[in-house]
């Protein structure tokens, strides 16, 4: 945090997730983290509960508990403002609103405003221990072991991000590009994943947003791509100042996840949301989780106070995210997440479940990309695409596939990683593709990088990693020392899973995306192949049958001591 490598700028949070009862983490950009290190901080632990609301000021090695009771019921973009009066116009913040307040496991920490470490249910966390805020403020410089060679990397570093072809699209869309490519190989979840290929998709383009609602972008701490995109609607019923961040996963979340094509209310709703504290990934999953049963009859007006959960009407998406933050009427079932409403509604709701280990299946239809499908079933976190982030086949990078993989394809199999290694739509070789992009992701998370310069293009690896660390410590580092690291990063968090409860189980997926075929796009009949793909998963973790690593494997990585406290006996 805080040097001149691109995209070093992220912002990382972990604890025991209220949605799955596991593992819990979430990630964003902004400023706050570059200046918690300047402040002289690596990380904060936060441990106990307060009686009464607080925030925790830090300022240059000093970190003070500050009375929150003023702030307590206003919304994140009050509760930012204030704290700029009351301390300093330019500090960084990070802030739950009335949803992480009344405990909604679906609630965000909202970083610097508009940055949102959304997955997981973190605000809810922080709002169990009655801590509104964190605000930060430093001015301490970064001391680097060779501060030269460093820098030379850094720039040689952008100059290669910036020269790769993919960046161009990223710096004029962000992510907003990728509702017509997901759409287009029918990635794109639509009606609580019946399809991945939503027919009104063009009203919610990259280039309508550009052209008709964007007043500005800007970046995250360091970053030279300026993904950061604002947007406002101007006038009408949806008229909002909107802000920075609005993301293809929310286009889909309120999209086509609930059948919606209102550009501008969804819009008014990311910033209403945004304010009062959640993730729109999850709040788009349990409202398209209703409307797929008010639709089937499983549910009537009655049981939801009134409401008509209709697919596209994007008024009940606004009360919706309003009930939900303030736990009223239905909301306040809602606010469970959409799995334990599908467990308090019981019987045939049970299918319509679009959830892993509890957590709602994000903007990605596993049966168009096999490898997403596995990510998701097997995720640390819950159903999650970052955790692995394998997008490598997601649009065919072969030279990357080639040389990432073709060495170790030919070791273990026996023959070349293409063509099936660029073919989104085979499930081979998809496992080791996974393994690698979960443990790299690991890595790139525990420096607090953006996979925007790893993994989507995939512009740096393991190597690039290896000799900015070595620059930046004085420690030599080799790439195997950070795949080991990577690995033992991940293989830790699935041993917090296993001491929970977690076992092979959990490592499942809808049935529906198993059973009932794509019916649209160039996946049409497809589904995902899970247990195949899971077995040789396992097999290539050194996973049992119960999901348990074996002890050689934790041993390898340096987590001994774990496997003993887990049971793992030695072969």
């Amino acid at each position: 945090n805080g040097t001149l490598w691109p995209s070093s700028g992220r912002l990382h949070a972990a604890a025991k997730g209220p949605l799955s009862n596991a593992w819990g983490e979430g990630n964003c950009g902004g400023g706050f983290a570059p200046y918690l290190k300047f402040a002289g901080f690596d990380a904060v632990i936060i441990e106990g509960t307060s009686k009464k609301p607080v925030y925790l000021y830090i300022d240059d090695g000093v970190a003070e508990i500050r009375s929150a009771e003023n702030l307590w019921g206003k919304d994140v973009w009050e509760t930012h403002d204030l704290l700029k009066k009351e301390i300093r116009e330019d500090i960084h913040t990070a802030i739950i609103g009335p949803a992480g307040e009344n405990k909604v496991r679906i609630a965000s920490i909202m970083v610097d405003k508009y940055a949102a470490i959304a997955r997981s249910g973190l605000g809810a966390v922080m709002g169990s221990k009655k801590l509104k805020a964190i605000a930060v403020y430093g001015t301490r410089k970064i001391r680097l072991h060779n501060k030269y060679k460093f820098y030379e990397k850094s720039v040689e570093a952008i100059k290669k991000l910036l020269s790769h072809p993919f960046s161009e699209s990223v710096k004029k869309y962000g992510t907003t590009i990728l509702v017509n490519l997901m759409n287009e190989i029918a990635r794109y979840p639509t009606r609580n994943l019946q399809s991945g290929y939503f027919e009104e998709f063009e009203k919610l383009s990259a280039e309508i947003l550009k052209d008709s609602y964007r007043v500005g972008e800007g970046s995250c701490y360091g970053c030279p791509l300026h993904c950061k995109k604002r947007h406002k609607v101007l006038s009408g019923r949806y008229a909002c100042e909107g802000g920075y961040g609005l993301e293809y996963e929310t286009l889909d979340a309120y999209g086509g996840r609930i059948g919606n094509s209102n550009l501008e209310a969804i819009i008014y709703a990311n910033q209403l949301t945004n304010r009062l504290g959640m993730d729109t990934d999850d709040v788009g999953g349990v409202v398209g989780f209703m409307m797929e049963l008010y639709e089937k009859g499983i549910i009537n007006k009655e049981f939801t106070n009134g409401l008509e959960f209709k697919w596209g009407d994007p008024e009940i998406l606004i009360k919706s995210i309003e009930m939900i933050a303030y736990r009223r009427g239905i909301g306040d079932l809602m606010a469970e997440g959409t799995h334990r409403l599908a467990l308090r509604i019981g019987g045939e709701a049970l299918i319509y479940d679009m959830t892993v280990k509890g957590v709602d299946i994000p903007s990605q239809d596993g049966r168009a990309q096999k490898s997403m499908g596995l990510s998701h079933a097997v995720a640390n976190r819950g159903a999650d695409h970052l955790t692995s982030a394998e997008f490598l086949s997601e649009v065919g990078w072969p030279d990357a596939i080639l040389e990432r993989f073709e060495e170790r394809a030919k070791k273990i199999y026996g023959r070349s990683i293409m063509p099936e290694g660029a073919d989104r739509l085979s499930p081979v070789f998809k496992p080791l593709m996974v393994i690698d992009s979960e443990n790299f992701a690991a890595l790139v998370d525990s420096l607090v990088l953006c996979k925007f310069v790893t993994h989507w293009p995939p512009v740096f690896y393991f190597k690039d990693i290896a000799e900015a660390l070595t620059y930046a410590t004085g420690i030599r580092y080799t790439e195997e020392d950070v795949r080991v690291i990577g690995e033992r990063i991940y293989l830790l968090e699935r041993a917090f899973n296993l001491r929970e409860g977690l076992s092979s189980k959990d490592d499942r997926l809808p049935e529906r995306l198993l059973r009932e075929p794509a019916p649209a796009g160039p996946c049409k009949g497809h589904v995902v192949e899970l247990d195949d793909m899971l077995k040789e998963y396992y097999r290539l973790r050194c996973y049992d049958d119960r999901g348990y690593p074996s002890y050689e494997k934790m041993k390898e990585v340096g987590l001994e001591d774990v496997a003993k406290e887990l049971g793992i006996q030695p072969y």
